[in-house]
């Protein structure tokens, strides 16, 4: 597996007993969705190994405690903080309204309610506290914020996103 096929899962933050139970930090608002999971990719040297699952469960409501088939150890375990979880794009669950996933907006054209046509989104920048829409604007970059209440529609079959942002915004770039 490849890792542009896949999205990120999450994070092994730290073990949880001397069974080889590994506890990670989902990249998600819900992480009961996965507790259903029978195997995941771990990147090891750069490269993306499946594991079975033996079991999973939710850890108080914001980890997942994973037991792996095959880490049954805690120096096995223990080996594994830090390694990155991936899931195949085929297992997101589909979102629909105004929520998305980052990387299927890319290429999206942004229309705010007052400016017009913004451009097309290049990046979503997550770096910070505050992710962004990184656009381009005939060149220029402008970067929204990703708040809920400045979108007002995902439009999937027609590859645009419908805004509302704070009057100046847009232009505070465009000077």
């Amino acid at each position: 597996m490849q890792k542009e096929n896949c999205f990120y899962l999450g994070k092994i933050v730290k073990k949880y007993s001397f069974k080889g139970e590994l506890l990670v930090k989902i990249d998600t608002d819900d992480p009961g969705l996965y507790k259903k999971m029978e195997s995941v990719f771990v990147e090891q040297n750069k490269i993306l190994v499946p594991f079975f699952i033996e079991r999973c469960w939710l850890h108080k409501s914001t980890l997942l405690r994973i037991k792996f088939k095959d880490i049954s150890t805690d120096e096995s375990a223990g080996e594994m903080i830090g390694d990155h979880l991936y899931q195949p794009l085929s297992m997101l669950p589909e979102l629909s309204g105004t929520k998305f996933y980052y990387h299927e907006v890319i290429g999206f054209e942004v229309e705010d309610s007052a400016f017009g046509s913004v451009g097309t989104i290049t990046k979503i920048n997550d770096d910070s506290a505050q992710a962004f829409f990184e656009i381009d604007h005939n060149g220029t970059q402008v970067l929204i914020p990703v708040i809920d209440t400045f979108i007002k529609e995902v439009d999937r079959t027609n590859k645009k996103i419908k805004v509302s942002v704070t009057e100046g915004l847009i232009e505070l770039y465009l000077e």
